[in-house]
């Protein structure tokens, strides 16, 4: 695991909705799919996106497309999984897709299915598709993160790391999308070893996912922009801008609102902030520019 990108297996990615931003942990997030398995991949989907790529290894030109795809996903580090369908072994999985030309990939977000794209694409390309997958993803609630598969990452041949036991229980509750329980194993976790960097990165984001449950995106939008010293309000908003990725603006609307607000307030924002830190990375320049302009507040 890494501080600036949460990625110790079975756990939930919250730093970053980019697929080509920063370095991955290495976990393999890539399998060939089969109609015997389908069901049950497609069911992961109600927790993090699932990508489907139909292929064929007789399609040498669209071998780069299938080897940008699968990098991405595993740089996404949890954000997608994707099974890779071999549509000469398939036929019939094939067939009911409607596929007519290899590669085809498509999404399954929710249950529901979602056509990405046909034909070769450049790795620029696949980026963008994958970060609007993420994006649509966040916006229908599902924050969660997959878990690394078994055997070779796709062209790489990366294998997954092995999951650290003491998160066995939290790994569990946060891929069965009960964040409520992830939250409070991680407390007992802390109870523990109160200064476990990781074990406290964990519970900052499984206190984000936690907190996103309820969350109604427009409406915190508007109830932000109407409330500018409304504390509650203003930390809504914070917590869905670092669901977005966008750091820098949660840090400045809540470094802003602590210079104007009371003792009290400015307490709250203040341990907001940190737990916030935690999500993103401590090592992160954003967070490092943060902290600095937090102690001034403060001081």
């Amino acid at each position: 695991m890494t501080q600036a990108n949460f990625s110790r297996p079975g756990a939930v990615d919250l730093s970053t909705l980019s697929t080509a931003a920063g370095q991955h942990s290495g976990a393999n997030y890539v399998m060939p799919l089969t109609e015997a398995e389908f069901q049950a991949v497609a069911a992961r989907s109600m927790q993090h996106p699932v990508l489907v790529e139909f292929h064929s290894s007789r399609d040498q030109a669209g071998q780069a497309t299938s080897a940008a795809l699968a990098e991405l996903v595993n740089a996404a580090d949890g954000r997608f999984l994707l099974g890779r369908v071999d549509v000469d072994a398939e036929p019939r999985l094939a067939q009911g897709f409607g596929v007519q030309a290899v590669p085809t990939v498509v999404a399954v977000i929710g249950g529901q299915l979602a056509p990405l794209f046909q034909g070769t694409k450049t790795r620029e390309e696949i980026a963008q598709v994958l970060d609007q997958v993420a994006q649509v993803a966040v916006g229908n609630g599902l924050t969660g993160r997959a878990t690394p598969v078994d055997g070779p990452a796709g062209p790489e041949g990366e294998a997954a790391p092995v999951a650290d036991p003491r998160f066995a229980k939290a790994d569990a509750a946060l891929e069965a999308g009960d964040f409520a329980a992830a939250l409070a194993e991680f407390d007992t976790l802390l109870a523990q070893t109160p200064h476990d960097a990781e074990v406290i990165a964990g519970r900052a984001q499984a206190a984000l996912l936690n907190r996103s449950l309820g969350f109604d995106a427009q409406g915190i939008v508007e109830k932000a922009a109407a409330g500018p010293g409304d504390v509650p309000a203003q930390l809504d908003a914070a917590d869905l801008e670092v669901i977005n990725g966008r750091y820098e603006e949660a840090f400045d609307r809540l470094l802003g609102l602590a210079a104007e607000v009371g003792p009290d307030e400015k307490d709250t924002i203040r341990v907001r902030l940190l737990e916030l830190f935690e999500v993103v990375g401590r090592t992160e320049q954003v967070v490092l520019k943060a902290r600095r302009r937090l102690a001034t507040v403060l001081f």
